[in-house]
């Protein structure tokens, strides 16, 4: 039986042994690999627990399938979100067509108001849903958007700082990615601001092996600046399910693919 257990000391316990240079570019394409790409398409159910400063709690939950378009490549890509739960939420949609290197296609379904939404570029890094996710934290940031440089090797980890190209796009100054130097796991993110100091924080919980991939089954992000965190619990994960290129469609918006959600 799999047994989930904290990311950083799951990572930890894996075998690095003697692992070979590496460049910073094949650093970073390894690491949206393993965060994004892994197999040709894939599938999970996922609980949301959205804690404010407060300590108040809402949850919800949904579906997500992923298709990749050129998975030889990791380059265009489908996703499809699904929401069950709350009922408020229930059958909204939010689905990406992502392009490397240019401005992603995103779309969300509104049911109560039959209304689909096109999601803006300058939208990107807005709260997904009410959380403390952003909707390019879902989908993930096109490498080639930022500068990347390797400013630390530990025994396990490689560190990257990453900085945009257009700094007026975004309200992040930089960030850094902790990568497992074996999966190339981005196990953690700090965003950091234009006084240096980190404000939003993400981490991978728990990893596990999944269909032969190393698996983020749990994952949170915190906010300083708003407070409280969002965490996604990752459940019934397959990988290479075979799933249509034509459900992910503005078509099934509005008629969800029920068989590929179950």
């Amino acid at each position: 039986m799999r047994q989930a257990l904290s990311a950083l000391i799951l990572l930890a316990l894996l075998p690095v042994g003697d692992v070979a240079a590496i460049s910073v570019d094949e650093l970073v394409a390894k690491a949206n690999h393993a965060a994004y790409y892994q197999g040709r398409d894939g599938k999970a159910a996922v609980e949301m627990s959205i804690v404010d400063e407060q300590g108040r709690e809402r949850a919800r939950k949904f579906t997500i399938l992923r298709y990749d378009a050129d998975d030889a490549n990791d380059g265009d890509q489908k996703m499809y979100v699904y929401f069950t739960r709350p009922a408020d939420v229930n059958k909204t949609v939010f689905m990406v067509w992502k392009h490397p290197g240019k401005d992603d296609d995103r779309w969300l379904y509104l049911p109560a108001l039959d209304l689909v939404k096109r999601i803006a570029a300058s939208d990107e890094r807005t709260s997904f849903v009410g959380s403390h996710f952003y909707y390019e934290d879902v989908s993930g940031r096109s490498p080639e958007e930022d500068v990347h440089e390797l400013v630390e090797e530990t025994s396990n980890y490689y560190v990257l700082r990453s900085t945009p190209k257009e700094a007026g796009k975004v309200e992040f100054a930089y960030y850094k990615n902790w990568i497992h130097r074996t999966t190339f796991i981005p196990v953690k993110t700090e965003f950091f601001g234009k006084d240096d100091k980190p404000y939003r924080t993400y981490e991978a919980l728990k990893v596990e092996t999944i269909d032969g991939f190393p698996t983020v089954t749990q994952s949170r992000m915190s906010d300083q600046r708003i407070g409280g965190q969002t965490t996604m619990t990752y459940g019934s994960v397959k990988y290479n399910i075979d799933l249509p290129d034509d459900i992910f469609t503005e078509r099934y918006l509005r008629n969800a693919p029920r068989k590929y959600l179950r």
